[in-house]
């Protein structure tokens, strides 16, 4: 698509980035309300404007979907917006999602020319506009399908990569049925992500759009216990499987006192809050051990445990702390997260380690006793290594304490499938770009390959898995 902005190029560069409009952080902090309010029309113009169209975008290069950007913002541009998010549907199942969660600084707008001296195009807030704008105007643009092929594959978990397979295969003409274990679709979608960040109709918006394509879906189906991957391809006659089950079996300190009331992983935690509603308490049993004018302490340093320490602001917590053994700048949290927790009130302890968890003779947790931590030298993550500093310890009052230090793979489909390799970690052994594994017919991507990622990375496994899955599927080459 050629270049049709009209504003001269010296012109373009001079025009600020246009900021989000976000709910109050005083009110927000109270609300499980979405934070980021979206752009309006004439400020996505403004930011489409400032696109410099260059001639090999490298925004499409760091977009692990392949989305064509440089097409979209210039559809954008010319205020055609259903044709804007028709474009992004070519490559991106799920606009309206990775427009809210995708770590866009680090991947699209990572690659912008623009952001060598200044702010990069705010590709991730046009990606929203549009998506939402499709949404509202009650016009869904979804691609065709191709004729049907007479094969069938099963897509095994329902979070990104699963949903994006699905969507990529639909369109080729097989048959897509998604087995999920939990009782809503979407996987880390909607039982990680808490609604101020993501809602949950957002998810359910664009798990209905898969719908109106063809896709099948199937919950309360444990793969590994409820029928076997064998059996799928056996007695269910699927032709290829794709496994997308992420990693969620949580990884906790290994300090003692871990046991104790009160301490939860974060995976659990956040489970309890999105599919057992937590966030409406006004409607909805408590599910969880009252936040309320307690002292809550969540332990890591990425988006999860960010996600956590938020929610615990909003359940009312006395106080809600993060504790990092790192120092700020090592933390692999979205920047734009960690602005809105310290506007929320989040306190920030960092260069702490927990190393016990106390409790008292009811074996209720009490506080954390902790170490203060030095910057060494670099580890294998090219992160400063954190070392102990001698006789720091000092114990912090806490009531509740949420484990946010990662995850692995959950081994169910690994213990019940024998031929299936997997590693020293258990995650499945799959190639990083066929995503086949050991056994035929069997792909698998995302973090049950990768170990924790981000949503993007997850779909970019999911695509790659399609395109992996139909050609196996067309040629019966394996």
């Amino acid at each position: 698509m050629s270049d049709k902005n009209l504003v001269p190029l010296k012109d373009r560069i001079k025009i600020l980035r246009t900021h989000m409009p976000e709910r109050d952080a005083e009110v927000r902090s109270r609300s499980f309300e979405e934070v980021n309010l979206g752009l309006v029309a004439a400020d996505a113009l403004t930011e489409a404007t400032r696109c410099i169209s260059c001639a090999k975008p490298g925004c499409v290069v760091e977009c692990p979907v392949g989305v064509k950007i440089k097409d979209v913002v210039a559809l954008i541009y010319a205020g055609d917006y259903l044709a804007a998010a028709a474009k992004l549907r070519e490559d991106n199942s799920l606009p309206a999602i990775t427009g809210r969660v995708c770590p866009q600084e680090n991947q699209c707008e990572g690659g912008c020319v623009l952001g060598k001296k200044g702010a990069p195009v705010a590709i991730g807030n046009l990606e929203r506009f549009v998506a939402d704008f499709e949404r509202t105007s009650g016009q869904l643009g979804l691609p065709a399908n191709a004729p049907a092929t007479g094969k069938a594959v099963a897509i095994v978990g329902s979070g990104p990569a699963g949903l994006s397979a699905a969507g990529d295969l639909i369109q080729k003409g097989h048959r897509v049925r998604v087995f999920e274990a939990l009782h809503e679709l979407g996987g880390v979608l909607v039982y990680g992500i808490p609604e101020f960040r993501l809602p949950k109709s957002i998810v359910k918006g664009e798990v209905d759009n898969l719908r109106r394509m063809g896709v099948e879906f199937e919950t309360n189906v444990v793969v590994g216990r409820s029928v076997t991957l064998d059996e799928l391809m056996q007695d269910e006659h699927y032709d290829a499987v794709f496994v997308a089950t992420g990693a969620g079996l949580p990884v906790f300190l290994g300090v003692p006192g871990e046991h104790l009331n009160g301490v939860y992983s974060a995976n659990e935690f956040l489970t309890r809050i999105n599919l057992m509603r937590a966030y409406q308490a006004a409607e909805y049993d408590e599910p969880v051990y009252d936040c309320r004018d307690r002292d809550v302490i969540v332990v890591g340093g990425g988006n999860t445990a960010m996600d956590a320490v938020r929610t615990a602001r909003r359940l009312g917590a006395k106080s809600a702390t993060l504790v990092y053994r790192r120092s700020e700048a090592e933390m692999p949290a979205r920047l734009e997260e960690v602005n809105h927790a310290r506007q929320e009130g989040i306190q920030f302890r960092m260069l702490t380690a927990p190393v016990e968890m106390v409790g008292d003779e009811k074996g209720w947790l009490t506080g954390v006793r902790c170490v203060q931590m030095e910057l060494g030298e670099p580890d294998d993550s090219g992160r400063r290594r954190p070392v102990v500093v001698k006789g720091s310890e000092f114990t912090l009052p806490a009531n509740v304490v949420i484990i946010g230090v990662g995850t692995t793979a959950n081994p169910l489909i690994q213990s019940t499938t024998p031929d299936l390799k997997t590693n020293s970690h258990n995650y499945i052994v799959a190639d990083q770009q066929s995503t086949r594994t050991s056994k035929r017919g069997v792909f698998a991507g995302g973090d049950i390959v990768t170990g924790g990622a981000t949503v993007i990375l997850a779909m970019g496994a999911g695509r790659k898995a399609a395109a992996s899955i139909h050609e196996y599927l067309t040629t019966g080459v394996w």
